[in-house]
Formats: structure tokens, C-alpha cells, sequence
């Protein structure tokens, strides 16, 4: 498929996928896929950064190569590995065979042959279906040294294996890299980008995602339960609930056949939406129904 010529293409496209966004969203996906330069998003956990890369892959029919980080990733684990045993067993079935040369067998075990790429090296391949999407998932989990190595790799859109040689990508990727903000990114990688954050979707914005993820949910379960959870995003709580919690609290209600709210049935189900014991046991007994009667006052006849 071709890129979108337009904003409201990007918003068409990614909501034909089960990803509503807003304008500002859609305005910075766009320049990013037109001026080819990687978006870097911030945002809290589970409001959908990793979901725009896979529903950006999905709509413009490309492969998505995802590269998890984590503390400790270093250059090596994210392009680029030998397969060790196999070459072990080439160069003992070449010293049981006899006469076996040097040189070559060293040509051998260094070819591609037994070359395990790693995400960036895959990005820089060419693909049939056009230059795939490179997710760089929670980058600020990562450490200095990588995000340098990663500065440069983003400049040129190039990797070098020694062994081989420099690999250059002859479409470069469609990169959105993502931060939870769990630390500051370095400015110079900041500065390769475009930037965007993502926030926590307003109250409409919220029910339409609903609508979209979990279309079979009655629409006054899914009004009170994005109001429940739009009001504990308020409370003072050690992990605010994400969108992504919002769908799967519904869908959790949608399975225990629940029609409405009820103090019991969140008490029953908030393991759905909280992920921390001390902000469960913050919920329990009145708590809930203080939020559930404060919730359901705000809501407008349908």
C-alpha cells in the first residue's frame, strides 16, 4: 500500500484498524512518514504508543521488526549474532575430514550462512513490500552507550558487522521509538526525530478506542466504565490505569456477562485494571462506590 497523502488519510488508515487517534497524533505520523525522519514517542505506560507502530505496520502493509529493550542491551544483541554452535560443528567436521584450509573455512563460518540477525540488522534488509516498520520499544530502559550507538545507526540508517562489512539499508525503515519516561533520552537522539507525546485520551476520545477494541460492549457499560476509570486516573495511585486497561477491564466485564457497575463487580475485577496490591486494597469497600456514584453523577443520559 502507499503512503497517505494526507492527515486525514493517516486518521482513516489507522482507525481502519482498531486505532483511534486524534490530529495532532495523526499531523506528526504523517510528517514522519513523509519527511522519512524516525517519530520518538513519550507517554505513560499502556496509553498506546507501541500500538500506533503495529497498526502503522498493519495499514501500510509492511513488516514490523520490534527491538524490546532493556538494561544491559548492547549493539551486538540488537543487530547481530553468530551462531556459535553451528560453527562448531563446521570446523569439527572440517578437522575430521582432514586437509580442511584455513582460509576458507574461516570465509565460511563468517558468511551469512550463519549470520542470526538481530532487529536493526533485519530493518536494513530490503523487503518486497517496501521498507518495514522499525519499533525501538521502551528505549528508556536502555542505558548511554547503546542510545550513542543508536544515534548513529538512526543517521545513516547503516550497521557494520566486521566481518562482513556495512550493511546500508536502501529504503530506510519507518522508525517510532518509544519511552515510558522512566529516565530522560539523551537531546541528540531527541533531535533525529519528531517528537510527540502521548497523553491519556479525553473522555469521548476514550469511548470511541472502546467502541473500536471491544465493539460489543453495550454503550452504557462502556460509558460508565470509561468514566470509573477516567476518575481513578485522579486518584492518588502508585500505577494509573492506561487505555490498554481500559479494554481489558471490558472485556473482562463482557465475559462475566455484567451490564452495569457495581461496587461488588469492580471489587471482584480490579485486578483488570490496577497491576499493584497497594492501589487494590486503596479501592476496596467504599472507595469504589464513592468513585462509581461520582463517576455515574457525570454522566449525561444517552
Amino acid at each position: 500500500m502507499t503512503q497517505p497523502d494526507s492527515i486525514d488519510a493517516v486518521q482513516s488508515m489507522l482507525g481502519a484498524q482498531g486505532y483511534v487517534c486524534g490530529r495532532a497524533l495523526a499531523t506528526v505520523v504523517f510528517l514522519s512518514l513523509k519527511l522519512g525522519r524516525p517519530l520518538f514517542l513519550e507517554g505513560e505506560a499502556g496509553v498506546g504508543k507501541t500500538e500506533i507502530a503495529k497498526a502503522l505496520a498493519a495499514g501500510l502493509n509492511r513488516r514490523l521488526i520490534r527491538l524490546q529493550c532493556y538494561e544491559g542491551l548492547d549493539a551486538s544483541s540488537a543487530v547481530y549474532e553468530w551462531n556459535f554452535p553451528a560453527q562448531m560443528v563446521a570446523i569439527r567436521t572440517a578437522e575430521a575430514s582432514g586437509g580442511a584450509d584455513r582460509g576458507a573455512l574461516q570465509s565460511e563460518l563468517f558468511s551469512d550462512e550463519y549470520l542470526i540477525e538481530r532487529p536493526l540488522l533485519q530493518a536494513m534488509r530490503p523487503d518486497e513490500h517496501g521498507a518495514p516498520v522499525l519499533l525501538i520499544d521502551e528505549l528508556d530502559r536502555t542505558d548511554e552507550p547503546f542510545e550513542a550507538f543508536l544515534l548513529e545507526a538512526l543517521s545513516d540508517f547503516q550497521v557494520t558487522i566486521p566481518e562482513l562489512g556495512t550493511v546500508k539499508a536502501p529504503e530506510p525503515p519507518i522508525v517510532i521509538v518509544t519511552s515510558n519516561r522512566t529516565r530522560e533520552v539523551h537531546d541528540a537522539l531527541k533531535r533525529r526525530c519528531l517528537y510527540h507525546w502521548v497523553d491519556y485520551p479525553d473522555f469521548d476520545r476514550e469511548i470511541e478506542i472502546l467502541h473500536a477494541r471491544a465493539p460489543e460492549a453495550a454503550e452504557a457499560l462502556s460509558r460508565e466504565v470509561v468514566a470509573f476509570v477516567q476518575h481513578l486516573r485522579t486518584e492518588d495511585l502508585f500505577k494509573k490505569p492506561g487505555v490498554a486497561e481500559t479494554i481489558d477491564w471490558a472485556k473482562c466485564l463482557l465475559a462475566l456477562d455484567v451490564i452495569n457497575l457495581s461496587p461488588e463487580v469492580i471489587g471482584d475485577t480490579l485486578g483488570a485494571i490496577l497491576k499493584y496490591q497497594d492501589d487494590i486494597q486503596k479501592l476496596q469497600g467504599s472507595e469504589a462506590k464513592r468513585i462509581l456514584d461520582e463517576a455515574k453523577a457525570e454522566l449525561e443520559p444517552v
